[in-house]
């Protein structure tokens, strides 16, 4: 079953927050990009590095509401393991 799920406006704002701001590290930026570049586009899915990143952004307790924001909706558009 194809990805038909994109980044809602809420988690598209985050993300863009989260890559303009100087205090947030690779991981996050790399899940906000992957979130970012997912919104208005149903086709496009996380890559499973993103996935990684966005995987140890959510678990990591330091990381920003808004980061953690963004990782979910990138890792909720990842492809699923089969």
């Amino acid at each position: 079953m194809a990805n038909t799920k994109t980044t809602g406006s809420k988690a598209a704002t985050s993300a863009s927050k989260t890559l303009q701001s100087k205090a947030t590290g690779a991981a996050s930026k790399t899940a906000g990009g992957s979130a970012l570049s997912q919104t208005g586009a149903p086709k496009k899915q996380t890559s499973s590095s993103a996935a990684s990143a966005a995987s140890k952004v959510l678990l990591d307790g330091r990381t920003s509401a808004q980061s953690k924001s963004a990782a979910g909706s990138a890792l909720a558009q990842a492809k699923g393991k089969k």
